[in-house]
């Protein structure tokens, strides 16, 4: 049997309780054991940002558990979120993965897979897209760095809105059908792709899109726990890990 494939997003670390983030080591554990990869489709992070050397102390045990699965010999991927897209050295050069702030092309379970964390994307979303690109503009970014990392930190949690994603009544779930649109679209525009990856919405999809390919969302880890396995057979099976 081939060695699978694994993909999680909206882990939000910070903000999920600490038996949650301790399942979510255990299942880092299990792709360890089990798997060949593992690809992060954005928001691993409630908040991160790179003080050139200096980093957010609270995601060691995550950090570490992901550093030796890159030493193990399994390749680690991830796109930027909302929460987290300004990574930088630390995350590529000290955990090892490969990071990128947007889009992602790649490979699963042989075939070509195109990675978006989702925020901004599809219909609409206007006013967002123009925020997007000022908080990841280089003024704003410099701007922010200035700030002492304390008050940074403290900044962003007050801002974030990630206990209400996943849950009744939230907003990204109008959201949802809009970012399987585009990603059915991104399919049928490209024959080469099997595969398109998103995040940010927190629900669970896999849908087949005309014999050709998936748009595969894994959720998240707020109130799904759930991940995607993708075999060597290249059918993916939606799951969900045991907390508690």
């Amino acid at each position: 049997m081939e060695v699978p494939h694994f993909i999680v997003s909206d882990v939000h670390l910070g903000a999920i309780p600490e038996a949650t983030e301790r399942a979510f080591l255990r299942f880092l554990d299990h792709v360890g054991k089990n798997g060949r990869a593992l690809l992060v489709a954005g928001d691993l992070f409630d908040f991160w940002f790179e003080y050139g050397r200096i980093v957010p102390g609270e995601y060691f045990r995550v950090l570490a558990a992901l550093a030796e699965l890159v030493e193990s010999g399994i390749r680690v991927e991830m796109v930027g979120g909302n929460h987290d897209a300004w990574g930088g050295r630390y995350l590529r050069e000290e955990v090892g993965m490969t990071f990128t702030p947007d889009t992602l092309s790649t490979v699963i379970a042989g075939r070509p897979a195109l990675v978006a964390h989702g925020d901004g994307l599809g219909a609409g979303d206007y006013k967002y897209r123009a925020l997007k690109a000022v908080i990841r503009s280089r003024p704003a970014i410099a701007a922010f760095r200035a700030l002492h990392p304390e008050l940074g930190h403290r900044l962003a949690r007050f801002v974030s809105r990630t206990d209400a994603h996943g849950g009744p009544g939230d907003p990204t779930r109008g959201r949802a059908r809009f970012l399987e649109a585009w990603a059915v679209e991104r399919l049928r525009e490209a024959e080469e792709l099997a595969w398109v990856v998103c995040g940010h919405v927190h629900f669970p999809t896999i849908k087949a899109v005309d014999g050709q390919g998936y748009y595969l969302n894994a959720g998240d880890w707020l109130f799904h726990h759930s991940y995607i396995e993708v075999g060597g057979d290249a059918v993916p099976e939606l799951k969900r890990w045991p907390v508690g």
